[in-house]
Order: structure tokens, then sequence, then C-alpha cells
């Protein structure tokens, strides 16, 4: 298939529609369940197939990544990988690059525990922004040789086939990433392993949920024990079929641009289907033009990008807490919707300590503008903004091409919609 012309285009401009969106729609795969699908197939003895899977920039580098490891991964369409292991990875020959993929490096940062020698992971530029620190200490606490560069990217871990278990603390606080890290690899330790939280608060606890469900899905199920800690006893993985749901995040956005031009899309799926946390940001997006006051955002926090754009436009100013997290997402999502929207209209965001603040005004909704929107190589900010463009002339995305990261297709989907967008100068 070839390449979208949008993904190569250093910037698009999105022409605000005059008739309510309509159509069918479907939102691609979720990468946060395709790449744990993947890992987990790579860990299990025998062949896996995975389908209704999202191929994208994130899984691409989880793929190419468990194949330099010893593991058999074909493609036959564009929705499956077919995964063959011995239920082991092997020691690279070189390190492994894994883009600004978090899900890939944190899970494959502890699955490197298994490996009998020295597996490197590493990542982008901005990957190398993007903190490590508490899993590696995580990993040290279990007696594994792990190191990193000040708490980020690249990660050393230096492996004996195998890892002794015990117990172990993690802050969860920063990523839930750290805590799925350690449950997935906890079943090929040789002894029970015993994870707690250091605090009951967790970022995007939901997606630990998605973890225990492909865990159970590949054999293995963990005991919880409390709000804050799981026990994992020593098991092996099984090869399976696996069905990997719709992408929520993606979804949003859809959601988002129906609501926004009182249009009617199809995604193929009824929103009560996702169980990913940003699946709750429909009944949010279902409020517009009159959202919340406050919406406290930590347990869908890739949904927020979405909110706070869609926010621009409600009745009324939304305050967005508990995002604290978003500062160390791909970019630092905070600041960049702030200098977003405020790009649009001066004063339309403001920032109060790690909260948000989005002064709706409705008036926009037909509006001209010189916005120049910097997406900081970040895909949310940049399919959040194009929101934006739908009610708002001169709403313009840098680097739309970054949207490959997880939703390949999202500008020729727009289109699909009736959404014009043109191909702009970045100057």
């Amino acid at each position: 298939m070839l390449a979208s012309p949008y993904l190569a285009a250093s910037a698009l401009t999105v022409v605000p529609v005059n008739a309510p969106l309509t159509g069918k729609a479907m939102p691609p795969g979720s990468k946060s369940i395709t790449n744990r699908a993947l890992l987990l197939a790579a860990l299990a003895n025998g062949q896996s197939r995975i389908t209704g899977a999202l191929k994208s920039d994130d899984t691409s580098h989880m793929a190419t990544a468990i194949r330099e490891m010893g593991v058999e991964v074909d493609e036959p369409d564009a929705t499956t990988f077919i995964v063959g292991s011995k239920g082991r990875l092997s020691e690279p020959e070189a390190p492994l690059f894994l883009g600004n993929a978090g899900t890939a490096t944190r899970f494959l940062t502890a699955a490197a525990a298994i490996v009998d020698g020295t597996v490197v992971v590493d990542g982008d530029k901005h990957m190398r922004k993007r903190p490590i620190g508490p899993l590696v200490e995580a990993l040290r606490e279990m007696g594994i040789d792990a190191e990193s560069i000040g708490g980020y990217p690249p990660v050393t871990i230096r492996g004996h086939g195998e890892f002794a278990g015990g117990r172990v603390e993690i802050d969860g606080s920063l990523s839930s990433q750290y805590v799925s890290a350690v449950l997935m690899a906890a079943p090929l330790a040789r002894g029970p392993v015993e994870i707690a939280l250091t605090g009951p608060q967790i970022g995007a606890r939901g997606y630990v949920d998605l973890t225990l469900a492909a865990m159970k899905a590949f054999g293995v199920t963990a005991e919880q024990r409390g709000a804050a800690e799981w026990l994992v006893e020593p098991g092996a993985y099984h090869a399976t079929d696996f069905l990997v749901e719709p992408d929520a995040s993606a979804a949003t956005y859809l959601w988002a641009a129906e609501k926004l031009t009182g249009g009617e899309i199809d995604l193929g799926v009824p929103a009560s289907a996702f169980t990913q946390p940003d699946a709750k940001a429909r009944n949010i997006i279902a409020q517009f033009p009159n959202m919340p006051s406050v919406i406290e955002g930590s347990q869908m926090q890739d949904a927020i990008p979405t909110l706070a754009v869609l926010a621009a436009y409600n009745e009324r100013p939304v305050r967005f807490t508990g995002i604290a997290n978003l500062r160390v997402k791909e970019c630092d999502r905070i600041a960049a919707l702030y200098q977003g929207l405020n790009g649009i209209k001066q004063g339309l965001a403001g920032e109060e300590e790690d909260d948000l603040i989005v002064y709706g005004n409705p008036k926009l909704a037909g509006a001209s503008v010189d916005a120049l929107i910097d997406t900081f190589a970040d895909h949310r900010i940049a399919m959040s903004f194009a929101l934006a463009g739908l009610k708002t002339f001169g709403v313009t995305i840098l680097d739309p091409g970054c949207v490959a990261k997880t939703f390949p297709a999202y500008w020729d989907t727009l289109a699909s919609l009736g959404v014009t967008m043109k191909i702009a100068d970045a100057d």
C-alpha cells in the first residue's frame, strides 16, 4: 500500500467542514494491547496468531526488536502478526532501537532479564527524555543487573537466562508501564514475584488491567492482593490466537469530530465494547458543549489532548486535573496543549502547576486565525489539534507524519469522512 501523501507533508492545513461528518471510520487496533500481545507471544512456546492488530511505528519497533531476539514474526496482512517462539529471548547482536515507543521500551527492559547475555534498550532523542528509573530500580531489587543513563534510556541489562524473583516495590506514579513490564516478566522468574506499589496512586491503572487480561489470555494468572499488590507464581506462557480490540485513544478523535460537527460516525463497534481506560472519555465528549468544569484525567491520560481541544469550543471553562504524567509522555503534553491553544487565540488556555485550564470560546467556530501548531513530534498533539481545524479557519498542523506512531491512516480517515486538508508550507 502506498504511503499517504499527508504523512510526507511538512505541514497540513485542515479546512473547516460545512456539514456534519457522517460515514464509517473504523479506528485501528489498540497499540497498547498489540504490543502486550506481541511480547507475550514472544515469551510463549509455539505459534500465536494476533489479529486485529495495529501496524504502526510503535508496533513495528516491537516486532523488529523481538525478531532481533530470535523470535519469528510474519505479517500476512495489514492487521495480523504470526509469532513463532521457543518461549525464550536471545541476546541481540546490536542495541534494540525502539524509537519513541514507550510501551516497547519499558516492556522489553523487563523481559530482557531472561536473556543470557547483554541487552541494550534504546530509543530516539524523545525516548531518551522519558523516565525509566523506577523500572530499573525495581529490576535491581530483584537482583537483575540493570543500569540506565541518569534514569533515562538507554538501559543496559546483563542477564543470565533467569532471575530469582522475590518482592519488588515499584513507584508507578509516573507510568503504569513500569508495573505492567514487571508483571509480564514475573512468571519467568525462578520463584514467586510479589509486586507492590510504593503508594496507592498509579498512572492510568486501567492499563494494568489490560496487562492482566492479556497475561491470562496467554495462560498466566496474577493474584491480586489488595489494591496495590500482586503475586505472580512461576509459570509458562502458552501460544494462542489473540484478537486485538480497536484503539480507544484513536476512537476519541472520531467521537469528538462527530460531536463537534453534529455528525454521526459509525466506528463499527459500540463504545461499551472498549475495555481500555480512554473509553471513559466517551461520556465526557457526549456532554459537549456543556462538558464538566473539572475533568480528572489520571485514568484516561491519552484522551486529555482530545478533550482539551474540544474544550476550546465548550460553553464554559474546563480545568483538567490529575494530569501531571502528561509532562513525561512523547512530549510535555501540558505545555504543548497550552502553546497550541494559545496559538489559536491568546488567553484560550492557562497553566496552574500541573493543571491545564481551557477557557471555552464557542465563537472560535467559524473564526479565522493564523495558528501553526507545533506537534513536538507527538502524534496525539497532531491528531487532537486537527479537531480545531474542523471548526476554525487557519489551523495548520506541523509534522503531520508523526501520527504514524499509532494511527498511520488518520488523515486519510478524516478525508474519507469529507474533511479537506491542504498540504501547506511549514514556514
